[in-house]
């Protein structure tokens, strides 16, 4: 079966995200009223598996794996199976 994973991995909270930071000073800038801007990674993976089971077993380990640094980040997914 084929799934589709939409991956999204951010910062944690209290870490330095100097992307963000520069994203909002620059919004304010161009006047527009932000207080805050954090800065997320979007993957989108199409994958082969057995069941939805083993679908989200394989996008959870390829985030701890590959995407996602466990000292600085956060991940979630969500996962759709196609047709």
């Amino acid at each position: 079966m084929k799934f589709k994973a939409r991956i999204e991995v951010s910062l944690k909270p209290g870490h330095s995200d100097p992307e963000g930071e520069m994203t909002a000073r620059s919004l304010r800038e161009l006047n527009y009223p932000v207080e805050k801007v954090n800065v997320s990674k979007v993957y989108t993976a199409i994958l082969e598996a057995e069941s939805r089971a083993e679908a989200e077993k394989m996008v959870d380990e390829i985030c701890r794996r590959l995407l996602a640094n466990p000292t600085k980040d956060d991940y979630k997914f969500e996962i759709e199976e196609l047709k």
